[in-house]
Protein backbone atom coordinates (compact mmCIF):
# COMPACT_ATOMS: atom_id res chain seq x y z
CA UNK A 1 0.00 0.00 0.00
CA UNK A 2 1.32 3.74 -0.95
CA UNK A 3 2.05 5.46 2.00
CA UNK A 4 2.47 8.38 0.14
CA UNK A 5 0.11 11.90 1.24
CA UNK A 6 -2.48 12.87 -0.78
CA UNK A 7 -2.35 16.24 -2.58
CA UNK A 8 -3.99 19.26 -0.92
CA UNK A 9 -5.60 20.12 -4.26
CA UNK A 10 -7.21 17.13 -5.72
CA UNK A 11 -10.28 17.37 -7.34
CA UNK A 12 -12.77 14.68 -8.96
CA UNK A 13 -14.06 16.93 -11.87
CA UNK A 14 -15.43 16.14 -15.01
CA UNK A 15 -12.33 15.10 -16.56
CA UNK A 16 -11.12 13.00 -13.54
CA UNK A 17 -14.21 11.16 -13.35
CA UNK A 18 -13.59 10.44 -17.42
CA UNK A 19 -10.72 9.17 -16.64
CA UNK A 20 -11.69 7.08 -13.64
CA UNK A 21 -14.46 5.64 -15.60
CA UNK A 22 -13.11 1.82 -15.57
CA UNK A 23 -11.63 1.89 -12.17
CA UNK A 24 -15.14 3.62 -10.81
CA UNK A 25 -17.00 1.08 -13.05
CA UNK A 26 -15.05 -1.93 -11.23
CA UNK A 27 -15.07 -1.03 -7.71
CA UNK A 28 -18.92 -0.08 -8.27
CA UNK A 29 -19.56 -3.63 -9.46
CA UNK A 30 -18.66 -5.51 -5.97
CA UNK A 31 -21.38 -4.30 -4.07
CA UNK A 32 -22.78 -7.08 -6.00
CA UNK A 33 -21.81 -10.89 -3.69
CA UNK A 34 -21.02 -12.42 -6.54
CA UNK A 35 -18.44 -10.15 -8.08
CA UNK A 36 -16.89 -9.83 -4.63
CA UNK A 37 -16.41 -13.63 -5.07
CA UNK A 38 -14.67 -13.35 -8.41
CA UNK A 39 -13.34 -10.62 -7.37
CA UNK A 40 -11.45 -12.54 -4.42
CA UNK A 41 -10.59 -15.66 -6.47
CA UNK A 42 -9.02 -13.88 -9.00
CA UNK A 43 -7.89 -10.08 -8.74
CA UNK A 44 -6.03 -9.40 -12.10
CA UNK A 45 -8.64 -11.46 -14.09
CA UNK A 46 -11.22 -9.42 -12.47
CA UNK A 47 -9.46 -6.19 -12.83
CA UNK A 48 -8.71 -7.19 -17.15
CA UNK A 49 -12.17 -7.74 -17.56
CA UNK A 50 -13.03 -3.97 -17.04
CA UNK A 51 -10.13 -2.83 -19.46
CA UNK A 52 -8.17 -0.69 -16.74
CA UNK A 53 -5.59 1.11 -17.77
CA UNK A 54 -2.46 -0.72 -16.65
CA UNK A 55 -1.96 2.01 -13.72
CA UNK A 56 -5.02 1.69 -12.62
CA UNK A 57 -4.79 -2.01 -12.86
CA UNK A 58 -1.92 -1.77 -10.71
CA UNK A 59 -3.36 0.20 -8.18
CA UNK A 60 -6.22 -1.84 -7.46
CA UNK A 61 -3.63 -4.61 -7.12
CA UNK A 62 -1.61 -2.91 -5.17
CA UNK A 63 -4.16 -1.23 -3.29
CA UNK A 64 -2.86 2.14 -3.60
CA UNK A 65 -5.55 4.59 -2.50
CA UNK A 66 -3.95 7.54 -3.32
CA UNK A 67 -2.87 6.55 -6.66
CA UNK A 68 -6.38 5.16 -7.58
CA UNK A 69 -7.52 8.80 -6.65
CA UNK A 70 -4.89 10.22 -8.53
CA UNK A 71 -5.95 8.15 -11.75
CA UNK A 72 -9.78 9.42 -11.72
CA UNK A 73 -11.08 7.00 -8.75
CA UNK A 74 -13.64 8.19 -6.40
CA UNK A 75 -13.67 7.47 -3.24
CA UNK A 76 -17.26 6.43 -2.98
CA UNK A 77 -16.48 3.38 -5.54
CA UNK A 78 -12.60 2.88 -3.99
CA UNK A 79 -14.75 2.38 -0.41
CA UNK A 80 -16.08 -0.47 -2.09
CA UNK A 81 -13.28 -2.73 -2.78
CA UNK A 82 -11.73 -0.91 1.02
CA UNK A 83 -14.86 -2.65 2.45
CA UNK A 84 -14.25 -5.68 0.83
CA UNK A 85 -10.31 -5.62 2.44
CA UNK A 86 -12.00 -4.40 6.04
CA UNK A 87 -10.65 -1.19 5.32
CA UNK A 88 -12.78 1.61 7.05
CA UNK A 89 -13.12 5.15 6.33
CA UNK A 90 -11.12 6.13 9.09
CA UNK A 91 -8.23 4.27 7.73
CA UNK A 92 -8.30 5.35 4.66
CA UNK A 93 -8.59 8.74 6.07
CA UNK A 94 -5.33 7.82 7.74
CA UNK A 95 -4.08 7.61 4.27
CA UNK A 96 -4.87 10.49 2.60
CA UNK A 97 -3.94 12.93 5.52
CA UNK A 98 -0.25 10.95 6.21
CA UNK A 99 -1.56 10.02 9.72
CA UNK A 100 -2.37 6.77 11.05
CA UNK A 101 -6.00 5.73 11.63
CA UNK A 102 -6.12 6.28 15.55
CA UNK A 103 -4.41 9.77 14.81
CA UNK A 104 -7.59 10.45 11.94
CA UNK A 105 -9.96 9.33 14.32
CA UNK A 106 -8.10 11.52 17.28
CA UNK A 107 -8.26 14.14 14.46
CA UNK A 108 -12.15 13.90 14.35
CA UNK A 109 -12.98 13.37 17.94
CA UNK A 110 -11.28 16.97 18.27
CA UNK A 111 -14.05 18.48 15.68
CA UNK A 112 -12.19 17.15 12.37
CA UNK A 113 -9.40 20.51 12.56
CA UNK A 114 -6.32 18.12 10.48
CA UNK A 115 -3.45 19.77 10.46
CA UNK A 116 -0.38 18.13 7.93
Amino acid sequence: MATKKAQDDYVLDLTQSRRGYAINRMCGSLTDPGNRRRFSADEAAYCDTYHLTPAQRTAILERDWIGMQELGASIFYTYKLAMLDGTSMQDLGGVFTGMSTEEFKAALMAGGRIHG
